[in-house]
C-alpha cells in the first residue's frame, strides 16, 4: 500500500505523533510505504527515525492561500496514495486531502470538512464541548480506524550523529562538559505571549541551581526568544549560565542540546516534547493552558501549574492583563522541582 500520512504543523504536535507513526509501521512493516506529508520546518524533528519511507513538503501562508491548497493537492495526486491519514483537523488540509484523490482519507470531522472524508471520526464532547485528551490519543485514535496497535504511548526521538557534533561543539566552547549537570532551559512557544514564564524568574532559577549544585545552565532558543535568553543570562550574570542566542538559530542544534542535556525546564511548548521524545527528564511550567490537552505520560516529568480563578483559560494572550498563572508561579517552587529530578538522576546514576 501507498499510505500518507498529514503531519501537524507544531513541533511538539510532530513528536505526539510519533507513537501513532510507530504503530503504522509495527502494522505494515516493510508491506507498505509510509509517505510524511509536513510543513518543511518539522521535517528535522524525525530526522534520525525510521518510521517513513520518504517525506513530501509543502508550503502556503495567508497570501494566495486557495492557489497554494489547490497546488498541494495536485502534488500529493501524482503519489496516488491507497490512503491519506490526517493528523491535521484544519478544513484547508480537508480539502488538500480530497483534492489528492487518495482512495480513503480519514481523519476527524472538524471544522465542516466530514464531506472531504471517507471515513469520519468524532472527537468525544461533554455538554457540547470537547474532551480535553491529549494529542497522542488522537493521533493513535486516526491509525487505530486502519486496524494499527496503539498499547503504546510513549514519544521516541533519534539525535542524529550531526545534531550530536553540532551540540558537541556547544558543550566545548561554553566547557559543558565539566559541571557534573546541564540543565537546559526553553523560556517560549510558537503558542503566544501568555504560555511564557517572566524572564526574571528564569534568570533568578539559573543563578540559584549554578550555585547550589554542580551544574550549568544552557538556554536553547529560537529566533523569537533570542533576546529572552540574552537577557536570562545577563540578569543571572553567572559564567555558567550560557545561551544559544548568538549562533544561528536552528531546530537541529536544539534537538542534540537537548538530547545531550541532563534535564529540561521548559513551557509547554515544543522542546519539552523534544526532550520527552529523547528520553530526558523534564520539568514543564503550564500557565493558560489545560496540561490534559499536552500530556506525554513521561514517568520522568514534573508538570507545574500555578492555580488561579481565571484558568486555564487557553487563551494566546492574557485577557485580564495580569498573566498571574505565571507570574505567581514561584521560583521556589521551580527550583524545589529541581532538586527532585536531579536526586532522582543520582539515584539511577549510582544504580
Amino acid at each position: 500500500m501507498n499510505i500518507g500520512i498529514l503531519l501537524p504543523n507544531w513541533v511538539g504536535d510532530v513528536v505526539m505523533a510519533t507513537p501513532a507513526l510507530r504503530a503504522l509501521r509495527t502494522l505494515h512493516g516493510d508491506d507498505a510505504h509510509l509517505v510524511g506529508v509536513m510543513r518543511p520546518y518539522v521535517a528535522d524533528v524525525l530526522a534520525g527515525t525510521s518510521w517513513l519511507d520518504d517525506i513530501v513538503t509543502y508550503e502556503y501562508g495567508k497570501q494566495r492561500r486557495l492557489r497554494q491548497i489547490w497546488r498541494t493537492g495536485q502534488m500529493l495526486r501524482r503519489h496516488r496514495f491507497d490512503q491519506l491519514l490526517l493528523f491535521t483537523n484544519s478544513l484547508s488540509t480537508g480539502l488538500i486531502a480530497w483534492l489528492s484523490c487518495a482512495k480513503e482519507r480519514i481523519g476527524f470531522a472538524a471544522y465542516g470538512r466530514g464531506r472531504l472524508l471517507t471515513q469520519r471520526l468524532q472527537q468525544p464532547r461533554e455538554r457540547g464541548r470537547r474532551v480535553p485528551r491529549s494529542a497522542i490519543e488522537q493521533y493513535l485514535d486516526v491509525v487505530a480506524a486502519v486496524g494499527a496497535p496503539t498499547e503504546r504511548r510513549d514519544l521516541e526521538l533519534m539525535a542524529t550523529p550531526l545534531e550530536l557534533a553540532a551540540a558537541d561543539a556547544v558543550w566545548r566552547e561554553h566547557r559543558l562538559h565539566e559541571p557534573r549537570h546541564v540543565i537546559a532551559f526553553n523560556t517560549g512557544g510558537a503558542y503566544g505571549a501568555a504560555k511564557c514564564w517572566p524572564t526574571e524568574h528564569f534568570a533568578a532559577l539559573a543563578k540559584r541551581i549554578v550555585r547550589r549544585f554542580d551544574a550549568a545552565v544552557l538556554v536553547i532558543c529560537g529566533p523569537a526568544e533570542k533576546q529572552a535568553a540574552s537577557d536570562i543570562v545577563r540578569l543571572a550574570g553567572e559564567p555558567r549560565v550560557v545561551s544559544l542566542a548568538d549562533r544561528p538559530p536552528s531546530l537541529r542544534l536544539s534537538k542534540g542540546c537537548l538530547s545531550r542535556a541532563n534535564l529540561v525546564i521548559s513551557t509547554d511548548s515544543g522542546p519539552r516534547h523534544l526532550a520527552a521524545g529523547l528520553g530526558v527528564p523534564t520539568i514543564t511550567l503550564f500557565g493558560p493552558t489545560d496540561p490534559r490537552w499536552s500530556e506525554n505520560w513521561r514517568p520522568d516529568a514534573i508538570n507545574l501549574q500555578e492555580p488561579v480563578p481565571c484558568g486555564p483559560c487557553g487563551k494566546r494572550v492574557c485577557p485580564l492583563k495580569h498573566h498571574r498563572c505565571m507570574v505567581d508561579l514561584s521560583v521556589d517552587r521551580v527550583f524545589a522541582a529541581v532538586q527532585q529530578q536531579l536526586q532522582m538522576i543520582a539515584c539511577e546514576r549510582a544504580a
